[in-house]
């Protein structure tokens, strides 16, 4: 079976490329991540993972796309909901390249996220396979989810601390966030700072 292996990041894909290749499949690792915010956090899990591909012989494409813009746009009106938009445009990205390179099937490492919304990947990636004719290889790796993560840090893989964009980013900070809105107030005349400090109020 030639199959194309969307790959989210370096330490995700650790334990997905191993347990295909116990199945006696190789896998092509397929890079597209437009929803990967900012900048620098994506190149850090791109370039991760063209080191660890080079690293363990798997053959990789990198299709770069850094699409903030883009993404922000089309998320915009229904933020909370954005996980959806994303899962769709990365896999249709990654079938519609399995299907004008010849691949026999498509799957996600995605699919082995807790974090995830593991039903509404497994819909998106049936739904593009009765579209595209190209069959949606699904494999629960949920099972392989820690071994993974802890083989990456040993690995010294770079470890990404949030989902993918530039909202979850928000969401890893909620309660510090609210945390500093509730805590610290300034005033504009005097522009002075109440600051919660070891229980006690201090003015500065």
């Amino acid at each position: 079976m030639k199959l194309l292996l969307h790959t989210c990041c370096a330490p995700c894909s650790v334990y997905c490329i191993q347990k295909l290749r116990k199945d006696n499949i190789e896998p092509v690792v397929y890079w597209y991540n437009p929803n990967i915010h900012p900048y620098m956090e994506y190149k850090a899990r791109r370039d991760t993972l063209k080191e660890y591909t080079k690293s363990i012989g798997v053959e990789a494409v990198f299709e770069e796309n850094y699409g903030l813009r883009e993404f922000c746009k089309n998320v915009i009106n229904d933020i909370d909901n954005r996980c959806q938009y994303c899962y769709r445009t990365r896999l249709e990205k990654t079938v519609q390249y399995a299907k004008e390179n010849g691949y026999d099937a498509f799957c996600t490492t995605l699919l082995i996220s807790p974090y995830q919304n593991h039903e509404k990947l497994k819909q998106t990636g049936e739904e593009l396979e009765k579209e595209y004719g190209i069959h949606f290889y699904y494999q629960d790796f949920r099972e392989g989810f820690r071994q993974g993560q802890n083989e990456a840090r040993e690995l010294g893989l770079y470890m990404q601390k949030y989902c993918g964009c530039i909202f979850s980013e928000e969401d890893r900070y909620r309660k510090k966030i609210e945390k500093d809105k509730k805590y610290n107030c300034v005033t504009s005349e005097d522009t002075i700072y109440k600051i919660r400090m070891n229980g006690s109020d201090i003015l500065k």
